[in-house]
């Protein structure tokens, strides 16, 4: 009997799975036959791109927006004469339409995975699903399907094969890969399990495998003793789900009886359809980017206002914290960020928009628009001093007399700013102009220690509950009682159930955290009885 083998990784989405190990190897595509006339390996490139297009529209007629979105910056992709006029390039010069085309997009992954900014990084996987979708459609064979209930290991999955299969009782193990990827974020909305960044350990096709998603270990032909831990993590773990649903729609009171707000993260308005509003105590981070992160180009007031008044009718009159486009860094925007050499330090979130005031004042109008729909407060990302906060609200003031003076319906919202640059959580109180504090635990915790949470052989240090990152979210919760503002967390750290309780430790009453968790939070919040463990 083969010897158990132990991988751990990075986890992108939390849960449980067993099954088979299915590898990207055995998804093979045929052999393209090409010819020697470069006009005919032109015009059958041509044919394979418009049914790529064609297939992938299809694909995104069925999907949700936040997926049709990822397969519409495809669509660009291919559409864009950029590439085909490369391949003909190479195609007259005597190679063959599949190598032309592998080629010339094979350089364009390299080159996207070289570089130093993990969103690009992720974005290459993109890539590699168009040049393998047209190859397939040159050899018009289909890559083989997954089979249903597997473990699937490879280095990355595009997004279309994702979306392509039905993961029910399946799981993902990708040997590269990122948190931050495409997949990553498809995976956390539908409960797929997955874990990036385990490395080339070989692994055997078609053996017995278990996944911990949430502690990122992949067990390759378990043991007994691991087959038993596997399925006590699992039924606790389920059962513990389980119960928190049963209570989900009730408030959040811990054991002494305190009360804690208990909010939700989304990042695209569809995702409301699917929330219960009676769960939540309103959005404590909506993000933006989506909207700016689409093939149709930079969206115009009145698509933003759309996307932002459906968000508050669906509130019914809860608190909806909307945050301005937090683009560059590891979300660059086309015609919006700038290429840097070291991003996360560079003009990103407030200073982007700062720097960009023809679409930050676009924005600024559809939110005063929205805002008189409910209860909208705006919130500003990675402000780093006074001065950037002061010009956020001149411009707001701007807007609001203009739509005044056109008689346009308008309400100036509440502005506050998150908490994610040590220089704010170090100094809270240079902020007092802020109508609100919102921790940023990812981006605090990442330049506290400095250290990437996508680094995989970093992950362990990148943690929310270190005494440095603590010690500071305590420093902000107790300058924003003496400055009579309110205070709550929206980083990644709120959706973790274990780390509730180091953060209401630290006096924080209000977390915002993943659809998916909302039940499992309130239980944790329930359990805890303020005493020190």
């Amino acid at each position: 009997m083969p010897r158990p083998i132990e991988l751990t990784g990075l986890s992108a989405s939390p849960g449980f799975a067993a099954g088979t190990v299915f590898l990207a190897s055995q998804a093979g595509a045929g052999a393209y036959v090409g010819s020697a006339d470069p006009d005919r390996e032109i015009a059958v490139l041509r044919v394979a791109l418009n049914r790529s297009i064609e297939a992938l529209e299809t694909m995104i007629a069925g999907l949700d927006e936040e997926a049709a979105a990822i397969l519409e910056f495809q669509v660009a992709m291919i559409t864009d004469e950029t590439f085909f006029d490369s391949a003909v390039d190479r195609i007259r010069a005597g190679a063959a339409a599949d190598s032309a085309w592998s080629a010339v997009l094979d350089e364009e992954i390299a080159a996207y995975e070289a570089l130093e900014d993990a969103y690009f990084r992720a974005r290459s996987a993109d890539l590699v699903d168009i040049r393998d979708r047209v190859v397939a459609a040159l050899t018009g064979s289909e890559h083989t399907a997954i089979p249903h209930g597997v473990i699937f290991v490879g280095d990355d999955i595009s997004p279309t094969a994702f979306l392509g299969h039905d993961w029910d009782g399946g799981a993902l193990a990708l040997r590269r890969g990122s948190a931050n990827s495409h997949v990553a974020m498809l995976a956390r909305s539908r409960g797929v399990p997955a874990i990036v960044g385990i490395g080339d350990a070989a692994i055997p096709a078609d053996a017995a495998a278990v996944i911990d998603a949430g502690k990122a270990t992949l067990i390759v032909a378990p043991d007994a003793d691991a087959l038993r831990r596997f399925h006590r993590d699992k039924d606790n773990y389920d059962r513990t789900r389980e119960n928190a649903q049963r209570t989900i729609a009730k408030p959040a009171t811990t054991a002494s009886g305190q009360r804690v707000d208990v909010m939700v993260n989304i990042a695209d308005p569809a995702e409301t359809d699917a929330i219960p509003v009676e769960t939540v105590d309103g959005v404590g981070l909506m993000r933006t980017e989506f909207l700016f992160d689409g093939a149709g180009g930079l969206p115009d007031e009145d698509r933003q206002y759309g996307a932002y008044r459906h968000v508050l009718n669906w509130a019914a009159g809860k608190p909806v914290t909307i945050r301005t486009v937090d683009a560059g860094g590891d979300k660059p925007v086309a015609g919006l960020s700038e290429a840097e050499d070291n991003a996360f330090l560079g003009v990103r979130g407030i200073r982007l928009s700062l720097r960009k005031p023809d679409i930050f004042r676009v924005q600024i109008r559809a939110l005063l628009r929205a805002a008189v729909h409910g209860n909208l407060r705006v919130m500003l990302p990675m402000v780093s001093v006074p001065e950037e906060l002061d010009a956020a609200l001149d411009l707001f003031r701007q807007e609001a007399d203009a739509l005044g003076r056109a008689d346009i319906d308008h309400r100036l919202p509440p502005v506050g700013i998150m908490v994610e640059v040590p220089s704010v959580a170090v100094l809270p109180e240079r902020f007092d102009r802020a109508a609100f504090f919102s921790i940023g635990s990812n981006d605090l915790t990442q330049y506290v220690l400095a250290v990437s949470r996508d680094n995989t052989c970093l992950s362990d240090l990148a943690r929310v509950t270190d005494p440095a990152v603590l010690s500071l979210i305590e420093k902000v919760v107790r300058a924003a009682d003496a400055l009579n503002i309110e205070v709550s967390l929206c980083g990644d750290a709120g959706s973790d159930p274990d780390t509730v309780a180091p953060l209401l430790r630290a006096g924080l009453r209000k977390l915002s955290v993943a659809a998916a968790q909302i039940g499992v939070v309130k239980a944790a919040i329930r359990g805890w009885n303020g005493v020190e463990e």
